[in-house]
């Protein structure tokens, strides 16, 4: 019974400069027939230009599954922290930082 758990184990290995992640402040989602598209972006206060800072491609099934765990995540956060606030309930908030406007 052991071997059987040991031979579905993953091991999953974290690099140093992948674990220190990378800030987004703004993400864009695009999709085709077979793939869906995840850009994050990093937008600065009063610069018009901003970088891709990483891209991540899903197959619509793994897109699908990211949006449950994500889902479920959230509901665990706000069952410890309280509601999160949207920019939509929360006045005055500059999203727009003068750069693109997006939907996330």
């Amino acid at each position: 019974m052991e071997e059987q758990q040991n031979e579905n184990q993953l091991n999953i290995e974290l690099a140093e400069e992948i674990a220190e992640g990378i800030f987004s402040n703004l993400a864009i989602i695009t999709h085709s027939n077979t793939e869906f598209v995840l850009d994050f972006i990093r937008v600065m206060p009063g610069v018009p230009k901003a970088k891709v800072k990483s891209r991540i491609i899903l197959t619509p099934e793994h897109a699908k599954r990211l949006m449950h765990a994500m889902q479920d995540n959230i509901e665990k956060f706000e069952a410890v922290n309280g509601r999160i606030k949207t920019q939509d309930e929360v006045s005055g908030f500059p999203m727009g930082f003068g750069g693109p406007t997006a939907q996330a």
